[in-house]
């Protein structure tokens, strides 16, 4: 009886830390995206058999062709790079909160210039990953024109390598992220991310979102946002104290979204877009909007 029990003492440590490390890997799963940052996002939500993001359908080639774009809220930079080959943008920025995610989507546009094989003249090969790991092409800026590329021409992504287009950086938009002095955009896309931001800043920080959208719009330039529906809100209200807080003292609702940017941000129209993109599949059935300054 006496060695029974020293044996049951010994493994007693063991099977203590190993309890305590099923438990602090269930607190990081749970913590994991609190600012919406999940991991493989597009791939859980466009799925294995869709060719494209069914959102790219409601999407114009007239508000991306030759144009300077920002993306808030990248992720992954799945969508962020499909304008680039699709629309011909002349250049396109993603910003997302979470660094880990900026480090995916250069590793997705990697995987892209290489799918592409496309290297602009002159370009050495040693330069080329530089750029697409996003060791030296982090600026906020966007990118210059490449010299000899008519980015009028529909094939100018072919020619000209993705990593002169696209480029990712990280930073809290609401908050601190600022792009270079006079940068402007000609079409800012903000998918599925304004819940995200009313839960962690309430609606002080969703009214800091349209402000500084507005500022960053060339005149005409377009916003094109794709608000979550409150029932969402409701099921990722407790991913941390602070959105269970905000979620209590929310008062601008999905709803209201509109009335907020033609009338109190200045946005002077508004285009509902959403039956070009939703169709009947699951997880696309949101409302999308493109909001002219």
């Amino acid at each position: 009886m006496e060695h029974k029990q020293q044996h049951n003492k010994r493994n007693q440590p063991e099977d203590m830390a190993t309890t305590t490390a099923t438990a602090t890997q269930k607190r990081k799963r749970k913590e994991v995206a609190v600012f919406g940052n999940y991991r493989n996002y597009y791939g859980y939500r466009i799925g294995q058999n869709l060719e494209e993001d069914p959102r790219l359908k409601a999407m114009k080639k007239e508000w991306f062709e030759g144009k300077d774009c920002l993306d808030i809220g990248c992720n992954s930079g799945v969508i962020t790079i499909a304008i680039a080959q699709k629309f011909n943008c002349r250049s396109i920025l993603g910003v997302d909160i979470d660094d880990a995610r900026i480090q995916d989507a250069y590793w997705t546009l990697r995987k892209a210039v290489r799918s592409t094989g496309a290297v602009p003249a002159g370009v050495a090969k040693s330069t080329e990953s530089k750029n697409v790991t996003g060791i030296e092409n982090h600026e906020a800026q966007s990118p210059k024109k490449p010299a000899g590329i008519d980015c009028t021409e529909s094939h100018h992504v072919q020619e000209a390598n993705l990593s002169d287009i696209v480029s990712f950086r990280k930073g809290n938009f609401v908050q601190n992220w600022h792009p270079g002095e006079n940068t402007s955009y000609d079409t800012i896309i903000c998918l599925s991310v304004s819940k995200w931001v009313q839960l962690n800043w309430g609606d002080e920080g969703l009214i800091t979102l349209f402000s500084k959208v507005w500022r960053l719009l060339s005149p005409g330039g377009v916003f094109i946002l794709e608000p979550q529906p409150w029932s969402s809100y409701y099921s990722n209200r407790l991913v941390s104290e602070t959105t269970r807080i905000n979620y209590q003292e929310i008062k601008i609702r999905p709803e209201d979204f509109q009335d907020i940017l033609l009338d109190k941000i200045g946005f002077r129209m508004v285009e509902d877009i959403t039956s070009s993109a939703s169709g009947r599949k699951p997880g696309f059935n949101r409302p999308i909007f493109a909001f002219w300054k």
